[in-house]
């Protein structure tokens, strides 16, 4: 059976964020994740996970302006500085609060624009040195247009490419199935192509984005086959409860 992280940007929302950790472990999980941990110091945030007993998976590099619809900054060649910034300061969270994994998104940008491809490609390199120079990994997440129209990494194939191209043994990719789904079907397939790439795998229902099981896939044969091509990373519940959290764990238990 695949480990579970909670999504505490998606999930427990009944509780303060700070919160949520205890309420996770209550649950049964082993590990959390969320987009971000910045509005709170890392000293406080990593206080919650030893005292809920919990591990942290990953979160997200400063995005720019989430409030404003900021998506990443990785393809923004005017904000190469601030992406360099909030490179570090991802860092500097992560060796505190013990994250193995960073998640690098990518901005809103034209996907065919030569600038912001080569922007792309260097704040890849960039990122994927810095990570490593302090022993944490880092992976890139390709997002379906219809929840964020304009991302630029919006494609499986693209992604794989980067990664390929760039051939730097500390970057990854993050394998939504929620996304697949929408952009590209075929799920079972591509997890067994890329699993030699893959360094964290994500799950929501489709098309609704709630608890798996309760949409068109079988999550529980995706569970099977992460299991029988050896994954052993992670599998962060990154979807809406569709009621209150907790009530909504009974997939859980199926396992």
């Amino acid at each position: 059976m695949p480990r579970f992280a909670a999504n505490l940007t998606m999930m427990f929302n009944e509780y303060r964020f700070l919160d949520r950790f205890q309420a996770a472990a209550d649950a049964g999980f082993e590990a959390v994740e969320y987009l971000f941990p910045y509005d709170h110091p890392a000293d406080v945030v990593v206080g919650r996970l030893e005292a809920a007993g919990l591990k942290q998976a990953l979160f997200n590099i400063p995005p720019g302006e989430w409030a404003a619809g900021e998506r990443g900054l990785a393809a923004l060649p005017e904000r190469r500085d601030e992406f360099r910034n909030a490179i570090r300061k991802a860092i500097d969270y992560a060796k505190v609060i013990r994250s193995p994994l960073l998640h690098m998104m990518a901005g809103i940008a034209d996907a065919n624009d030569p600038a912001a491809i080569t922007s792309y490609r260097d704040a890849l390199a960039y990122a994927a040195d810095a990570t490593a120079r302090d022993g944490i990994g880092l992976v890139i997440e390709p997002i379906n247009g219809r929840d964020m129209p304009g991302y630029f990494l919006n494609d499986f194939d693209r992604a794989i490419g980067f990664i390929s191209d760039l051939s730097h043994e500390n970057v990854k990719l993050q394998f939504d199935i929620y996304h697949r789904q929408i952009m590209h079907g075929d799920v079972l397939v591509g997890i067994e192509k890329t699993m030699p790439l893959i360094g964290h795998v994500q799950i929501a229902s489709v098309p609704k984005r709630n608890e798996p099981g309760t949409g068109e896939l079988d999550d529980f044969r995706i569970f099977a086959a992460l299991d029988e091509l050896g994954y052993r990373g992670y599998v962060g519940c990154e979807y809406r409860p569709a009621g209150e959290t907790v009530a909504g764990l009974g997939w859980m238990k199926r396992l």
